[in-house]
């Protein structure tokens, strides 16, 4: 399996993040001031993988070529797969077969984080060369997810697509290894009830004709960020790993903890607890910025107190007497205080807007 190669799905409308997704694909929302959408990248880059291909959407293919490039930044050679319609993981599978051929592959969904990247559940793969290996990790709720049913040895013998009835708590991760024969499954398979083609109606498939479908029952953290407080509790997963390095300018300002402050940034009396990261060119004055909180660049935050929320690039926060938190801002979104005074204050707010606080 040494020609082993990466598909990254980065369509889908993302629904569950609106308004942030009206205007961006949910894949490039940052975590910890990076795209989600890098780090599955570089995931598959230290597995050792160096061809990956990435499902896009019409709407947002565009803007996640711009941003993700032909890859050489990751040390990968990136190739756009355009994707018609969202019409489920088995069609993103299909609509990648020529990119793939007969290769065996890793599928990375791209708005997925996976503590410790790749390289061991890559190494298994091509060391025991099943034809699939799927992620599971207990959750929950697994109503919501692709549901695996195991035998008394470990084997996988069901899958279904969010079940009403859960037979188990063991959700589908979203990184799954396959080899070429998912394309003859996919093609096998009917939609489902709601039109779309089901990645588990297509490894149910490969099950039922008797291959070899092993589980890996993920050890550490798996995050789906499709939603604001999954998105949030990412962020803060990452940012608890971050190494600190002050690069900015500190004006009677005091910095604690795991903090990054990039280069051409600038505080004014301010405190930043971390962990933390404060973007290049972002200027901090008279406020305190609590833990978890990632601030994109060139945003400005005044007389203003910010924790454990996502700022993303052209944001300003000025003039809150209560703190805000537990938020997420689009791009060039503007908060402001107008008159009264409420005590908190819970956004989450889409590209371009302003926000008058009364």
């Amino acid at each position: 399996m040494n020609d082993l190669r990466g598909l990254i799905l980065s369509g889908g409308k993302g629904t569950r993040l609106r308004p942030i997704t009206h205007t961006s694909a949910k894949q490039l929302v940052p975590v910890a001031n990076r795209p989600v959408l890098f780090y599955g990248i570089e995931a598959m880059a230290a597995a050792g993988i160096r061809e990956i291909g990435i499902i896009i959407a019409p709407e947002t293919g565009d803007e996640i070529r711009e941003i993700a490039g032909d890859g050489s930044q990751f040390g990968v050679a990136i190739t756009y797969l355009p994707q018609s319609a969202p019409l489920g993981l088995a069609h993103a599978v299909l609509t990648a077969e020529p990119f793939l051929g007969d290769a065996p592959f890793v599928m990375y969904l791209g708005d997925n984080l996976l503590q410790g990247g790749i390289q061991d559940l890559v190494d298994a793969f091509r060391r025991d060369e099943p034809d699939a290996l799927i992620l599971l990790t207990p959750v929950s709720d697994p109503e919501n997810f692709g549901v695996a049913e195991l035998d008394g040895d470990g084997r996988v013998t069901r899958l279904v697509e969010k079940p009403t009835q859960p037979a188990t708590d063991l959700a589908l991760v979203g990184v799954y290894m396959f080899t070429a024969g998912i394309h003859d499954a996919a093609r096998a398979i009917e939609p489902s009830a709601r039109g779309e083609l089901e990645i588990t109606d297509a490894i149910q498939w490969l099950v039922d004709d008797g291959k070899r479908v092993e589980p890996h029952v993920v050890r550490g953290w798996w995050k789906d960020t499709g939603r604001l407080d999954d998105m949030l509790e990412a962020n803060r997963l990452i940012l608890d790993a971050i190494e600190p390095r002050v690069e900015g300018e500190l004006v009677n300002s005091q910095v604690d903890g795991r903090v990054v402050i990039e280069p051409g940034a600038r505080l004014v009396r301010c405190t930043v607890r971390g962990p933390a990261i404060i973007g290049a060119g972002t200027t901090l004055t008279d406020c305190y910025i609590g833990p978890y909180t990632a601030i994109a660049e060139n945003c400005a935050v005044e007389n203003a107190e910010v924790e454990h929320s996502i700022l993303l690039a052209g944001s300003s926060v000025r003039d809150l007497a209560g703190r805000m938190e537990s938020s997420l801002l689009g791009r060039n979104v503007r908060i402001r205080r107008d008159d009264r005074q409420p005590k908190a204050y819970r956004f989450m707010v889409g590209d371009n807007s302003e926000i008058g606080i009364l």
